[in-house]
């Protein structure tokens, strides 16, 4: 079978090997402008498509399906679509099932399964050994919903392995309920229990010691209006056997948590404890809970401590990554009964010069924790590179990994080993198994095997110098012997926001159809992560957000400037707080890109923070509220900084009706301003909607294939690449 479908890849390829022949575009739909507008501390903020922001008006309606009819007709016109989305899905569908977010408990490891044959991740156990062969399937969302829409958000098995809380959504929403289950039966042991997880706040929860119930977090129901429903999130505890309504109310605003909380619980190694990490907003200033069973919640982060990121040992003590006067970070060591807080906790690690411990909260704690080791995870420009510390912090030895590479999770075993995944970006991802006894790592049989090689490319670790002299640094992965003329198809991607760091990832099947179709793809690490450490970040937000933008136009400048593309030849890419990044850097620099993708991204900064996503993000973009912020805002706002008759390059707009961390909005309201300036008719402004999916997590196997196929036409047919090759 497999014969036959790369025979009959090949045939059809023939028929449009060679450069991309333009597709046809229809005219844009046209929405009607308004004189609305906005005086901001003496300024004149004009608005003319504030109406777009309606979406349940049948105008707005209607123009959104006709953009998505336009996108359609161009995208599905593109010779080879068809052919590019069957070697994606053969691609991804070949790869062996990979296993994510492991968490031993019990005589069990619980695991995503995600299987590329089928719609969304399972959950599922293996035995202690974590040999796959030994897998159960426990939670199947594809058995729940055949359509692929429903998916775990989390979950977290109680300390003995006998049962485990799963948060569950629908179509991308991220708006979950939460479900206790019995693992031996999959049985489901209480009532759900729902507003337990919402964007962007999240949700979390942490079992009780002796697995009698667990702490979780909530947001508000009835009691408030509708438009407070997505803050406030607070804690309670459940008891299993009594109903959610006796639940106890443990940590609140009356407790000092913010409006913008966003709590991350933990308890993983089963002390008697919770520890609670309460982010105000996005923007990295954190408060810090203990939460104890029957008594108060005690206090032991404030934010002037600058402890960011914690890990609770089973005995008790606290683990904290703090940037107080150490923006490189330092380790703080906090024990019982918690005197002082981290304001009086000793530092047992100290900063170090050459690299950066990295951020924590949604994206994981920097500190992993045994009963005799301590882990911490720190990033050199991108690579990440941990640490082995005994308790106290006496240094012990580094984790074996590749010099480009990086580590999502280090799982900790009972008997002290741990197990840790190593991500490059040639290779499929694998785990690897540290010895407690030996300080030696092994492979495991958690590994991905992928028919995607890369065996043809390298990648390179080059410089751009930024506007200020700063280097910001760039991952290139081209193939072998390229030719540095100025003829290469390059997509350069970016993000710079929240300390998030771009760090080596596989993306096997969308990079190689690239590389194969003759594009290079270039990986910035620009400022507003977190990849140099706190200061990379400060430096890339609120006022001195710009500092990204200029640093992702050098990038792409240096990449022209050494050969490896021209202007005609560059396309740039990015998401969500990737995607206000590609708003400023077309609106910007319009002539410096061939075509743009630009996903879920924010555009009006004036407006945004009416949303609830938007006011999380206040700590990392600021507010109009505050003169000096207002000012910077309204400097960069992609949307405001439309400039009617400018040559625009091409550019996909995607966005999801259901994305509760970015409002569609910003989408719509920006595709009309470009579609009413753009002066250059070669280059359409095109804009998609998914009514199936939100923000990207959640979404179903189809849709993300569908999007990969709609981003590489765009692409190939804007810059006139090799389809053919690429479907091979």
């Amino acid at each position: 079978m497999k014969r036959l479908i790369s025979l009959t890849l090949l045939a059809s390829a023939t028929a449009f090997a060679g450069a991309a022949i333009a597709a046809p575009i229809s005219p844009a739909p046209v929405f009607p402008k308004a004189d609305t507008a906005d005086t901001i501390h003496g300024t004149v903020v004009a608005d003319p498509w504030r109406a777009l922001e309606s979406a349940d008006d049948p105008a707005v309606k209607a123009w959104s399906d006709a953009q998505n009819v336009r996108t359609r007709s161009y995208l599905d016109a593109v010779p080879g679509r068809a052919d590019v989305a069957a070697k994606l899905s053969r691609l991804i569908k070949a790869s062996s099932p990979a296993y994510a977010d492991l968490s031993a408990h019990g005589s069990r490891i619980f695991a995503l399964y995600i299987d590329p044959a089928v719609q969304q991740p399972l959950l599922v156990t293996l035995a202690a050994n974590a040999d796959p062969t030994t897998r159960k399937p426990l939670i199947d969302p594809n058995a729940m919903d055949k359509a692929g829409h429903t998916a775990i958000d989390w979950f977290v098995p109680s300390h003995d392995g006998t049962k485990v809380a799963v948060s569950l959504s629908l179509n991308g929403s991220e708006d979950g309920t939460l479900h206790v289950y019995e693992v031996a039966t999959g049985k489901e042991l209480s009532e759900p229990i729902d507003r337990v997880q919402y964007p962007t706040g999240g949700g979390s929860l942490a079992w009780a010691a002796d697995n009698s119930g667990f702490w979780y977090t909530r947001y508000p129901g009835d009691e408030v209006p509708e438009s407070e429903r997505h803050f406030n999130m607070a804690v309670f505890w459940h008891k299993l056997g009594q109903p959610v309504s006796a639940d106890t109310l443990v940590l609140s605003a009356k407790d000092g948590l913010p409006r913008t909380g966003e709590v991350f619980l933990d308890n993983r190694n089963g002390s008697v404890n919770a520890l609670a990490m309460v982010q105000l907003g996005d923007g990295g200033q954190w408060q810090g809970y203990v939460l104890r069973p029957g008594r108060p919640a005690l206090q032991v982060v404030k934010y002037e401590d600058r402890v960011i990121a914690g890990a609770l040992a089973k005995d008790g003590t606290i683990y904290g990554l703090s940037r107080k006067n150490a923006p490189m970070g330092k380790v703080q060591k906090l024990t019982a009964p918690y005197t002082g807080g981290f304001a009086k906790a000793p530092v047992i690690i100290a900063p170090l010069k050459s690299a950066a411990v990295t951020d924590g909260g949604e994206f994981g704690s920097p500190l992993a924790v045994t009963d005799k080791h301590l882990f911490v995870t720190r990033i050199v420009g991108g690579p990440l590179e941990v640490s082995i510390y005994d308790r106290n912090g006496g240094h012990r030895a580094k984790l074996p990994l590749p010099p480009v590479a990086a580590t999502a999770e280090i799982d900790p075993l009972p008997s002290g080993d741990v197990l840790y995944n190593v991500l490059t970006f040639t290779r499929p991802a694998h785990f690897e198994r540290w010895s407690a006894k030996t300080g030696k790592s092994m492979p495991t049989k958690l590994a991905v095997t992928s028919p995607i090689k890369f065996d043809d490319v390298t990648v390179e670790r080059i410089f751009a110098t930024s506007k200020d002299g700063t280097q910001v640094p760039l991952n290139v992965i081209a193939k072998k012997g390229i030719k540095l003329d100025g003829s290469n198809p390059v997509l350069l991607y970016g993000y710079g926001g929240y300390g998030v760091n771009m760090t080596p990832s596989f993306l096997g099947s969308f990079r190689r159809t690239w590389i194969d179709a003759g594009g290079v793809y270039v990986l910035a690490n620009i400022r507003g992560g977190g990849e140099y450490g706190d200061d990379w970040h400060r430096n890339g937000n609120l006022t001195k957000k710009q500092n990204g933008f200029d640093d992702f136009a050098a990038a792409a400048e240096t990449l022209i400037a050494k050969g490896y593309t021209s202007r005609a030849k560059l396309a740039l890419m990015g998401g969500s707080n990737g995607g206000l990044l590609m708003g400023a850097t077309l609106t910007q620099h319009p002539d410096l890109a061939r075509a743009v993708v630009s996903a879920v991204g924010i555009y009006d900064m004036i407006r945004v923070e009416l949303d609830p996503n938007g006011a999380f993000n206040i700590t990392e973009f600021g507010t109009v509220k505050d003169p000096e912020q207002f000012r910077a805002l309204h400097a960069y706002s992609p949307y405001h900084q439309v400039v009617p008759g400018k040559r625009y390059p091409a550019v996909l707009m995607q966005t999801g009706a259901n994305d509760g961390r970015v409002n569609p909005l910003h989408s719509r309201k920006f595709t009309a301003a470009l579609q009413a300036a753009q002066a250059d008719p070669d280059k359409p402004i095109l804009l998609r909607t998914s009514d199936s999916s939100g923000h990207g997590r959640g979404s179903s196997l189809d849709e993300r294939i569908g999007e990969y196929t709609d981003q590489l036409m765009f692409l190939f047919d804007q810059l006139g690449m090799d389809v053919g090759a690429a479907a091979k």
